[in-house]
């Protein structure tokens, strides 16, 4: 029997095959991760809370069938193709824009969740954020519209600074505008800015090395999934190179960096159970609303700042939401 005729049990979701999905009576959720396909505990675990709370439990009452493409976005196509051949009930898409975009070229039938997405009437997705229209609804990231605030931050923890750093994913669909913000944001901070675009986790040591070369110690991480998905390895960098870098999401410090300043992610996949499970229950996405985060979060990790040797203002610890020791 060929593998993909078993069923696979990953982090609590079960990955259904084709022959068998019509069998089966629970409803099915297809993930489409413009990432990894294996779950990212802290957003699967948020994403499960939004569920429960809408009363579904996967393995129990519904179903997940995950797809990933492993930040290569070439074959987000292909993969929201396969869950709409699956016959899922539901797509949720995770890891930005693409990701939703590749499934709204998919199906216009399927309802369609999306989770963070930057400002999603420009980039295409809805008509709206009052009244979406079509099959997709989800939450706004208010991700890279956050970028200029943290250069501003960045000024402030390198006022001496005359160039500072930033890098951006150059697969993102609508990147130019994302380094019109950053420059705009850099030019009123009175700073020269070095913006690298970066294609693949292979060329992020050769970003850090170009900005250590020009003496940059200050830097920020443009607001994308794909630097999400690689956060280790730039933690890692930036330590190597003692570089103060602020980022978008509270798992960077988390997880050994600096500073982040944004929404709270796993709130956000919170949203997008909650609207899985009532677009289960009958909902449509088209009179469901845009979800926009109310509340931004500072997060400081102190051990980081003491092994990279940085001073930072008090005034800007006193603002943090949360400080890691």
């Amino acid at each position: 029997m060929r593998r993909r005729e078993f069923n696979t049990l990953i982090g609590g979701a079960i990955l259904l095959p084709r022959i068998a999905h019509a069998q089966q009576a629970l409803p099915v959720i297809g993930m489409l991760d413009s990432g990894s396909a294996e779950p990212r505990r802290n957003q699967l675990d948020g994403f499960y809370r939004g569920l429960k709370e809408a009363g579904f439990i996967p393995g129990q009452n519904v179903n997940i069938l995950r797809r990933g493409a492993d930040n290569h976005y070439d074959r987000l196509p292909a993969l929201a193709a396969e869950l709409v051949q699956e016959r899922v009930t539901v797509i949720a898409t995770v890891g930005g824009p693409v990701a939703a975009l590749a499934a709204k070229a998919a199906t216009a039938t399927i309802p369609i969740v999306f989770t963070a997405v930057s400002d999603p009437v420009k980039s295409g997705l809805v008509a709206s954020l009052n009244r979406p229209g079509g099959n997709l609804t989800g939450n706004a990231g208010l991700t890279i519209e956050l970028d200029a605030k943290r250069l501003e931050i960045v000024s402030e923890l390198a006022p001496n600074a005359t160039v500072v750093g930033a890098l951006v994913n150059a697969n993102r669909p609508g990147v130019e505008l994302q380094e019109q913000d950053l420059r705009a944001a850099a030019k009123t901070a009175g700073r020269e800015l070095a913006l690298l675009r970066v294609a693949d986790s292979s060329a992020l040591d050769a970003a850090f090395a170009t900005l250590a070369e020009r003496k940059v110690r200050a830097m920020v991480v443009g607001a994308d999934a794909f630097f999400s998905n690689n956060r280790q390895q730039i933690i890692v960098l930036a330590a190597r190179h003692a570089m103060a870098v602020v980022y978008h999401w509270r798992e960077f410090p988390a997880e050994g960096g600096l500073i982040s300043y944004g929404p709270n992610l796993s709130e956000a996949y919170v949203q997008s159970g909650l609207y899985v499970g009532r677009i289960l229950k009958g909902e449509k996405p088209a009179d469901l609303p845009i979800v926009q985060p109310t509340k931004f979060e500072l997060v400081i990790n102190l051990k980081t700042v003491r092994a990279i040797g940085l001073t930072v203002p008090p005034t800007l610890i006193a603002r943090a939401d949360e400080v890691i020791e």
